[in-house]
């Protein structure tokens, strides 16, 4: 995807969905695309080898194969005790959950009912060009006869389209906890490159509420201020698309870096205000903005990138515009795909590279409208040093308040979310931790806390009804489907989608 990864990197890499484990937490860093991925480290090693050995002996002891018991809840609750195992206690699991599969099957359902809003989520266009850096991500498998979710399709030949359509609702809503996803997407300054135009996602938020009969599905409109026609083409989305908010890259286009011709400044008044104004009147009146993941090497790579990549531009915006929500994506993680260095910065300042400027911008500039999303660097950071996401997660609450950090996955690229589901569920910062830098406990998996990142404050933000929305969804055609999907016995595929670095 982005021309952050160069074509010798990309020799480097693999499809995760061909050349990983499928655990039920991936086993090494899994990229989307916009960052390069480690190696698998020692300890992850460690922890897959772990993990093939407690499927091992609890599948046989239940009479499954291993990779049907990995499927499993209990098999989900295995991969948590072997991450504990290896990284430290930071995940609340009991081994009997593993070993008793009416446990974790009680544990399971009772949380299944929890709201879930995922702001974060992507699918790719059917008709990408074949030499389209979209092309990259996806691994085309039409002779592997899987049908995605829905049995019909078996009939027909694989298409793009299908494969990622179909199983894109597949793992969202049949193999997580999910309720209602937002639909994102990234643009480019060659029109054929942009992940889904929005008159797509537009298309697919009519088909997936169709399907449920009922509002599961919201999408994003994407723009790109000071692009020819930019301010045009949101006329005409605000006329004919009733998008549900707004997506920018500050960055331009994210395909190409090194090329990209309308990079933008949340604070330039110029170009970015007169955005806001249209946005202000358009009933959709949140604007989320993709930062950091722009590491050091990649500054060096791409210099005049890096006064567009940070959130030095966010306070003035929002409060200028107290009348728009501010949603800043990755919560402008600087340090992906280096933990490294983003774990000695935090020991040495107790700060992490541009999330701790955004956790202290509403203080700094008396502001209430901006807000956090986790999507890609929870999924990344949890898997390999829990303790870094522990860390990400206690600066921002602390600064911005859990009722300002909003949930998302960035998947499919990490397969189906419900490993991050159980991530977050599970994951507390540790006491030390607490004490030394006044981070707060996250607290149960059902309460305020996790609650309010993994749902509420995006139903707030997007007026919806949660008592209302949950009568709904109880009875609307997914959940039935889901209930048929789970008699029959679910076929979780424990994938992801997007990249890892080959092993040695």
């Amino acid at each position: 995807m982005s021309e952050q990864l160069s074509k010798e990197d990309y020799q480097k890499l693999l499809a995760a969905e061909n050349a990983s484990f499928p655990s039920p937490i991936p086993t090494q860093e899994v990229s989307n695309g916009e960052f390069m991925p480690n190696r698998q480290s020692r300890k992850q090693r460690e922890f897959e080898a772990r993990i093939k050995d407690i499927g091992e002996r609890l599948g046989k002891r239940h009479g499954v194969s291993r990779r049907q018991f990995l499927k499993s809840v209990s098999g989900m609750a295995a991969a948590f005790v072997a991450m504990n195992e290896v990284y430290g206690h930071f995940f609340d699991v009991d081994a009997a959950e593993a070993a008793i599969p009416e446990m974790a099957a009680d544990r399971a359902k009772k949380l299944s009912h929890q709201f879930i809003f995922d702001d974060h989520t992507h699918f790719l266009r059917p008709d990408a060009p074949v030499d389209s850096p979209l092309r990259r991500f996806v691994n085309l498998r039409n002779n592997t006869g899987k049908a995605g979710w829905n049995p019909d399709l078996a009939k027909e030949p694989q298409t793009f389209e299908h494969l990622q359509f179909n199983n894109y609702v597949k793992e969202m809503f049949l193999d997580s906890d999910t309720k209602v996803v937002m639909l994102s997407g990234a643009p480019s300054d060659v029109p054929g490159n942009w992940f889904l135009t929005n008159r797509m996602k537009f298309e697919a938020r009519q088909r997936i509420n169709k399907m449920a009969g009922a509002k599961r599905q919201m999408y994003q409109a994407v723009f790109t201020p000071g692009a020819p026609g930019g301010q045009q083409e949101m006329d005409q989305v605000v006329a004919e698309l009733s998008p549900d908010s707004w997506k920018g890259y500050t960055i331009g286009d994210v395909n190409n870096l090194q090329t990209s011709q309308h990079p933008w400044r949340m604070d330039d008044e110029k170009i970015a205000y007169p955005v806001y104004e249209k946005m202000a009147k358009s009933g959709a009146p949140i604007v989320c903005v993709h930062k950091g993941l722009f590491t050091e090497s990649a500054a060096k790579k791409f210099p005049r990138m890096l006064n567009h990549a940070g959130v030095s531009d966010v306070g003035k915006a929002a409060k200028d515009w107290p009348q728009l929500t501010f949603a800043i994506y990755h919560s402008s993680y600087r340090h992906q795909g280096d933990p490294v260095s983003a774990e000695a910065e935090f020991a040495k300042t107790g700060r992490l590279a541009w999330v701790s400027d955004l956790a202290e911008i509403p203080a700094k500039f008396g502001v209430n409208n901006v807000y956090a999303d986790l999507g890609a660097v929870f999924a990344s950071t949890c898997i390999s040093h829990p303790r870094l996401a522990a860390a990400m997660l206690g600066i921002l609450i602390r600064g911005m308040g859990a009722d300002h950090v909003v949930w998302g996955t960035d998947s499919l690229w990490y397969g189906s979310p419900q490993w991050q589901i159980e991530a977050l569920r599970r994951l507390e910062i540790p006491q030390d931790m607490q004490k030394q830098h006044g981070f707060r406990p996250l607290g149960a998996a059902d309460g305020l806390v996790k609650s309010a990142i993994l749902g509420y404050n995006s139903a707030r933000l997007y007026n919806l009804d949660i008592r209302s929305a949950m009568k709904t969804f109880e009875n609307d055609s997914f959940a039935q489907l889901k209930k048929q999907y789970e008699m029959t016995g679910t076929d979780r595929s424990n994938l992801a989608y997007g990249y890892i670095a080959k092993r040695i």
